[in-house]
């Protein structure tokens, strides 16, 4: 007799994740087929991907969207979970997961709540937590959207929300998170420009402060000790980066051009 069980296809994209990938493959070998986006690492991240699946693709980087829509691309099932290297499938959430009827049912993606390890900690306020993100999904009725570093699962139709977790192995230290963001506020800025989006000084004044006093007592960082302090300083630093570096750019401030 066949089986009807829908099939799942994880797709996980990397770049130098030989610290990272094992645990997170290992979370999801239930799945009928894992699919590997390598953007030509130079550590042992390949030849960890090769132990779990036969389907490790090279890929030249194509920006946080298009690396994420080609990954979703090179899947042969129509169900599809999207997991970063960093990142872990709790047992709850595979259990979930396995459990749904996905020949029947009426939504086209479910979203599933983050939960940050940070400073040796799980974080559960500072806006970290419940870090909803769309990861379960049909490829025929999603595309991957966004902004730069921000991409994102668009969604046609109906999605729903599961209750179990994916674990994230956020950053490594302090200086992790701060090359990070700085990282990462520099492609926002860029990507607003493009988008013909300006900064003005409002937004590099008063953002930054709300930024902070919103993680910080409106979302409980206060209950997360010294990692949600950290958290509100220095994401109110980034909004601060991101919209500064943006009216740099339309400003034209910069002495020479990267």
């Amino acid at each position: 007799m066949e089986d009807k069980k829908t099939k799942i296809s994880v797709t996980v994209r990397t770049f130098n994740e030989e610290k990272n990938l094992k645990e997170c493959l290992e979370s999801v070998s239930w799945a009928d087929e894992i699919v590997v986006v390598d953007s030509k690492s130079t550590d042992n991240t390949v030849a960890i991907a090769r132990e779990f699946t036969d389907k490790v693709v090279i890929q030249e980087w194509l920006g946080h969207i298009g690396q994420s829509q080609f990954a979703t691309d090179q899947a042969k099932n129509l169900w599809v979970l999207h997991m970063d290297a960093d990142e872990r499938v709790s047992p709850g959430l595979r259990d979930e997961i396995l459990s749904l009827d996905l020949n029947n049912s009426i939504c086209d993606a479910y979203e599933m709540p983050r939960r940050h390890f940070f400073m040796q900690q799980w974080i559960n306020h500072s806006a970290w937590f419940p870090d909803y993100k769309i990861r379960l999904f049909r490829k025929d009725r999603c595309k991957w959207g966004g902004y730069a570093p921000h991409d994102e699962v668009k969604v046609i139709g109906i999605k729903e929300k599961l209750k179990n977790e994916i674990y994230h192995y956020i950053y490594n230290d302090i200086a992790h998170f701060a090359a990070t963001k700085n990282r990462y506020s520099s492609l926002t800025a860029e990507d607003h420009f493009k988008s013909g989006r300006r900064a003005r000084i409002i937004d590099f004044t008063v953002r930054p402060l709300y930024a902070f006093l919103y993680r910080y007592f409106i979302r409980l960082g206060i209950a997360d000790g010294i990692a949600g302090f950290t958290i509100s300083v220095m994401e109110a630093h980034t909004v601060f980066m991101k919209y500064i570096k943006l009216y740099e750019i339309q400003n034209k401030l910069r002495r020479f051009k990267n």
